[in-house]
């Protein structure tokens, strides 16, 4: 669904980031399709359920207002 996404919008996964607020949908989405991810601590996921995954984000921030300025 990832790459589906991306070659409607035209852009490649090496310039393109995942921002979601779920470990088990969003990361891992982001992960499988080769793109960086942002976990947002806005919704379902908390931050001490994150070691209950073998995977990482590549960075977890408390609120989409964060990531403002990485645009």
């Amino acid at each position: 669904m990832m790459r589906t996404g991306l070659n409607v919008i035209g852009a490649h996964s090496e310039s393109s980031a995942m921002i979601g607020d779920r470990m088990d949908t969003d990361v891992l989405a982001g992960l499988e399709a080769g793109m960086e991810t942002f976990l947002v601590l806005t919704g379902l996921t908390t931050e001490s359920d994150i070691n209950q995954y073998p995977y990482r984000p590549t960075r977890v921030v408390d609120s989409i207002a964060d990531l403002v300025d990485l645009i």
